[in-house]
């Protein structure tokens, strides 16, 4: 269940992101990054560390998104708790 979870949460922040294609560049990579990581991680999780650098990276993303961006920061929150579900 979250890992369907998360799999629909990503493809809203794509939809985001490909809203903000031609908006804003920088925050399009970061997302793009963002979604790389969160998908390379949960593909294969190799530890605590990991775990932290990733949930650092998202609440990074959120304080950067917050005022701009707010559709792609809620998502970003959803992502988050369903992290946290599974553990992450």
């Amino acid at each position: 269940m979250n890992s369907d979870k998360l799999r629909d949460d990503l493809d809203r922040l794509r939809a985001e992101l490909a809203r903000l294609a031609g908006n804003d560049p920088q925050a399009r990579d970061k997302l793009d990054r963002l979604i790389a990581d969160i998908e390379d991680h949960v593909g294969q999780p190799d530890g605590r560390t990991s775990h932290q650098g990733l949930i650092a990276g998202l609440r990074d993303a959120i304080r950067q998104f917050e005022t701009g961006h707010p559709r792609a920061t809620a998502i970003l929150n959803d992502i988050m708790v369903t992290l946290s579900n599974m553990g992450i």
